[in-house]
């Protein structure tokens, strides 16, 4: 249930700008939404990861490559800006922003959700609304320890077999997570079906996003 056209008007492919904080922020935080519109239209997705250290750039990039199969061309960046330092490194993040505003004029931005509280998905978000100024942007959540969750105004309907693919990719390449309590598909599943039913979902499962400016 998509809410808003997402097609670009000029008949173009849709440009989209895919911003997450660590390695596997964006893939849990609309995964699913990826996944079906590059199902649906053509898509060029830019994907850019603050932190991943050694380990976790391989999981990284396997994974970006797993959710951008069907993306008509593909950007990936891993940067290795320092976990949960991301307040104290606000400049050096700022000028990889700067450098993306130059690169990419997109139709669409997924970022984290400004209420988030890890710090570093509230500095991601903070840098999105500054750089971006007249662009469509929309904000995924992130399930974790600190029960942030909240009342999202925008749901993306996904049929059950995007929700599977999306937990399959997830545990498929990020083998580092497996032993975390919080990383398991029921988490994942769980999510999507209350979103689901908040959105009256023909499907029963959706993905939800915060959208503050939309202009019509």
């Amino acid at each position: 249930m998509l809410g808003i056209p997402l097609s670009p008007a000029n008949g173009k492919s849709l440009t989209i700008l895919c911003l997450g904080a660590h390695s596997d922020d964006i893939e849990i935080g609309c995964g699913g939404t990826i996944l079906r519109l590059l199902k649906s239209q053509a898509c060029d997705v830019h994907w850019i990861v603050f932190s991943a250290g050694r380990a976790r750039r391989r999981e990284a990039l396997d994974s970006a490559r797993l959710f951008l199969e069907r993306a008509r061309n593909k950007s990936i960046a891993i940067r290795s800006h320092r976990d949960g330092f991301f307040p104290y490194r606000g400049a050096k993040i700022k000028d990889e922003f700067e450098r993306v505003k130059r690169a990419v004029d997109p139709d669409l931005i997924f970022t984290h959700y400004r209420a988030d509280l890890h710090q570093d998905h509230r500095l991601v978000n903070e840098l999105t609304w500054n750089t971006f100024r007249n662009h469509l942007i929309l904000e995924y959540e992130i399930p974790k320890y600190d029960g942030d969750l909240g009342s999202p105004n925008l749901f993306v309907e996904l049929e059950s077999s995007v929700c599977r693919t999306k937990i399959a990719y997830l545990q498929k390449a990020f083998a580092s997570q497996r032993n975390k309590h919080w990383f398991t598909g029921d988490v994942f599943s769980a999510l999507m079906r209350l979103r689901g039913v908040e959105a009256h979902s023909q499907s029963g499962f959706a993905e939800a996003f915060y959208a503050r400016k939309l202009r019509v």
